[in-house]
């Protein structure tokens, strides 16, 4: 895998992490939010674990459904699309 990837891995990751102490900030306050679809984009596009840390790092969107079944599902296939490309470039 390039490092490119690696890097563009880590930025999503903070980027989820960052957007889940935003919003966790905002809900507080009683603040405009971050969408719930902007939240799992972030996710979709690999940073699942930087958005799960967060959501037990600062106690957010714990309790919805699509987050705490959404979120590790995507890092799930994150991991299996990961796993695959590597099968495959070996072969």
């Amino acid at each position: 895998m390039s490092v490119f990837f690696w890097w563009y891995l880590a930025a999503v990751n903070l980027a989820a992490l960052s957007a889940c102490l935003a919003d966790k900030r905002a809900a507080v306050k009683g603040r405009w939010r971050i969408s719930e679809r902007a939240l799992l984009t972030l996710c979709a596009l690999g940073g699942g674990p930087g958005f799960y840390l967060g959501m037990h790092w600062f106690h957010h969107k714990t309790r919805h459904r699509k987050f705490t079944w959404g979120v590790p599902a995507l890092c799930l296939l994150w991991l299996a699309g990961m796993a695959a490309w590597l099968w495959l470039g070996r072969t």
